[in-house]
């Protein structure tokens, strides 16, 4: 699995070997996924009498629910279900059925952490109709859509929802649908040969205690499954865009957008559709923890660069919470990324002659010409509205992001039309029709 330079790999190993020594970690693996390629992959503890490898499996805890919430957006794409329906639409007399499946998805709905039952990680889970039975009104912590609240329950209720419209149950889906395409072939509910045991370590002496592991039945969505590093490198791959067809490009963005923020005002870390968020040292990451009685595991993507980064461990505390963002800034020093190569493209000459100054009133604007037909409005020297647009089977352009997300602009001979507001060539040009009276310009 490694690509990198041996000065880089020698780095990265030894900042995992100095966690895994400094935090007492009985076994601990890291690897790094370039444009869609694993470039570098270490080890350090003990796996029984052996080295920990990349086909190790680990248990991943909640990063379990990243992977069920792709099922959930191809069923939305695929028009089986909408992010605004009411849980109650599709799961006829689940308690708490006014939730939208875009507030369990987010865990804004304001559902309870963990379930009614006694501590679910640890022990053998229940059938979800006896977990539905045991959740009443005290389970609504929050007003839905008030606020982040993390929710494991709320994941069971989208694996039950997945199962429904299936017609199977939520496993079955993500083997079918996400895990196969995906080449995710060791991640499984169950451990299988070779995986580590979960392993509590005593705070006071170096002695460790076997946790236990079960089958966690309707929690199982919200962290069930087992993998390998080889397979949660495919995991980092897709959130990075290399999909293999199991969602769409957009789709994928869609959830990688902020849905709540975690911290506040700080806003470091947040949560898209399913997917946790975070600001690391200057990068825009997307991906998930999961923590398991005697497992750790994360696994990030800053799709903008191509890159992810993931560890797994066999300890129930202590990592430090700095080792991947430490892996990623080496990388960076030893084997920065080289910007891609410029090169001329076509262009269709109607477009061409669109570019460059407009204005909005009497401030400057710059049309770009992007590739694939696309434009880029923005203002010139900062302080404005900027927004991307992409053509439109009408002749329209559609905005993609920023202030005019979702809105039309349309291109007439003399000026313009971005949802009303028109852009000149001249500031106010008194040919193009602007309202409110623009002919007199004076001192």
């Amino acid at each position: 699995m490694t690509q990198v330079g041996h000065p880089t790999a020698r780095a990265l190993l030894r900042r995992l070997a100095v966690e895994q020594a400094e935090c007492r970690v009985p076994s601990l693996t890291a690897a790094i996924v370039r444009d869609g390629r694993p470039v570098w992959f270490g080890g350090r503890g003990r796996v029984g009498d052996d080295a920990p490898s990349a086909a190790t499996q680990y248990r991943i805890g909640s990063i379990t629910k990243s992977m069920v919430a792709v099922v959930v957006m191809r069923l939305r794409d695929e028009g089986l279900l909408d992010l605004a329906d009411p849980l109650e639409r599709h799961l006829p007399g689940t308690p708490f059925g006014h939730l939208t499946v875009a507030q369990l998805l987010s865990h804004t709905a304001g559902l309870t952490a963990e379930p009614p039952t006694a501590w679910w990680e640890r022990t053998p889970g229940l059938p979800a109709d006896d977990l539905r039975a045991r959740l009443g009104p005290a389970a609504l912590k929050h007003r839905p859509g008030r606020r982040f609240h993390y929710s494991n329950v709320g994941f069971a209720l989208l694996g039950e929802l997945v199962g429904r419209l299936r017609g199977t149950t939520w496993l079955k889906a993500l083997r079918t649908e996400v895990l196969d395409p995906l080449g995710m072939h060791d991640t499984t509910p169950r451990p299988r040969t070779p995986h580590a045991t979960g392993y509590a370590v005593h705070p006071w002496a170096d002695v460790v205690l076997a946790e236990p592991e079960h089958d966690a039945d309707a929690m199982g969505p919200a962290g069930q499954l087992w993998s390998t590093p080889y397979d949660l490198a495919r995991w980092a791959a897709f959130l990075c865009g290399e999909s293999a067809g199991v969602l769409c490009p957009g789709t994928l963005a869609e959830m990688r957008e902020p849905a709540g923020v975690e911290d506040g005002d700080t806003w470091t870390s947040g949560y898209g559709l399913g997917l946790q968020l975070a600001r690391l040292r200057g990068r825009r990451l997307a991906g998930h923890t999961g923590s398991m009685p005697g497992f750790l595991a994360t696994v990030w993507a800053d799709a903008a660069e191509g890159l992810g980064v993931l560890f797994m461990a066999n300890t129930t505390a202590g990592m430090s919470g700095t080792l991947l963002p430490d892996l990623l800034d080496i990388l960076e020093e030893h084997e920065p990324r080289l910007p891609d190569e410029w090169r001329p493209a076509p262009a269709d000459a109607g477009l061409l002659a669109l570019t460059g100054l407009w204005h909005w009133g009497p401030k400057p604007y710059a049309l770009r010409l992007l590739s694939d037909r696309a434009l880029s409005l923005e203002p010139i020297g900062g302080g404005g509205r900027a927004s991307r647009f992409v053509p439109q089977q009408d002749g329209t352009w559609l905005g993609l992001d920023g202030y005019y997300a979702g809105e039309t602009l349309r291109v007439a001979a003399d000026h313009l039309d971005l949802n009303t507001f028109v852009f000149t060539r001249e500031p106010y040009d008194p040919a193009a029709p602007v309202p409110g009276g623009t002919s007199d310009w004076h001192a």
